[in-house]
């Protein structure tokens, strides 16, 4: 009882969890606007069959050749949209359901730390998932593709984030809003293994060092990421290929979420699970680690400007 009383007494709103969302958002937009064009390679990768550069410079190379560098940079505005109101959402989530679960005495743990990135992610892709179809049609407006089906797909000239989730949910139907949103409910433990190592590295440098150096914090954050992508990686392929092509694939029939996957390996065996994984390893995990930096700098300054102790921060 009394547990239970100390957990309802940390409200779901507060100064704290703001604190930490604006903070983690703003780190997430720094992050990508930094390794943006990193991004914008590994999308091609997944999405594009018929692309044969295999590695990162020389697919960046094939893009800034054929459209020029502004296309590197293609679609960041509302990407940086999509991406802080999702950090903003999970941030938000995560760190009120953290106070929530370690209100009181409780000890942290890597179980608890996983159940509630877990959560924080439902919550998470529910709310942003259209977001995120729109910004990937924004970013492959225009691009020059060498698969067939890709050739063929002709999505309409939308301008902003705002007329493309206005026409695709007019032209498509809602459904087309939530594209991916079963790969992207999976993808949720990517987020939920990556705090919850992050946090278990934190607990641990805690344990030998009061204070946590700027490069530690970037290592971790880095380390952490690195887990998180690499075991989720397929599903993040598949992920993308459904907000561009819908449920369709190379064959032009429908597919379920299943049958994609399956379609994916038996056609380009287990390195089409695994296209662009340079890309995405060297953009998420740089992107992590400033991410994490930025946003533990931020929230730090705050608290001590603010002289607002941070609610059960325990690590």
């Amino acid at each position: 009882m009394a547990t239970a009383a100390a957990s309802s007494s940390v409200p779901l709103f507060s100064y704290d969890s703001l604190v930490h969302a604006l903070a983690g958002a703003t780190g997430s937009a720094t992050a990508m606007t930094a390794f943006y064009p990193l991004d914008a390679a590994r999308v091609r990768l997944q999405v594009d069959d018929k692309r044969q550069a295999r590695h990162t410079p020389h697919v960046i190379a094939e893009i800034i050749q054929e459209e020029g560098v502004g296309s590197l940079y293609r679609g960041l505005v509302p990407v940086l949209q999509s991406l802080y109101c999702s950090n903003f959402v999970y941030f938000y989530a995560y760190n009120s359901l953290k106070m929530m679960t370690y209100g009181g005495n409780r000890k942290p743990g890597a179980a608890k730390d996983l159940a509630i990135g877990f959560i924080a992610g439902v919550i998470n892709v529910l709310v942003t998932t259209p977001l995120w179809v729109a910004n990937t049609r924004l970013k492959l407006q225009g691009v020059v593709m060498k698969s067939k089906i890709d050739k063929e797909i002709r999505h309409p000239k939308y301008n902003g984030m705002v007329d493309a989730l206005r026409r695709i949910y007019s032209e498509e139907g809602v459904q087309s809003l939530w594209s991916g949103t079963v790969p992207s409910l999976f993808l949720v433990a990517n987020p939920s293994i990556q705090f919850a190592v992050y946090e278990a590295l934190k607990r641990w440098q805690r344990r030998h060092s009061s204070e946590l150096s700027g490069l530690t914090i970037f290592l971790m954050g880095a380390v952490a990421k690195a887990t998180a992508t690499v075991a989720t990686y397929p599903l993040q392929v598949i992920q993308s290929r459904r907000r561009y092509h819908g449920d369709k694939e190379n064959d032009g029939k429908r597919q379920s979420f299943l049958e994609m996957v399956i379609n994916l390996f038996k056609t380009q065996n287990i390195r089409g699970l695994y296209k662009g994984l340079e890309a995405k390893l060297l953009q998420t995990v740089l992107m992590a680690a400033l991410m994490f930096l930025t946003y533990e700098k931020i929230a730090a300054f705050v608290f001590t400007v603010m002289r607002v102790k941070p609610i059960a921060k325990k690590h």
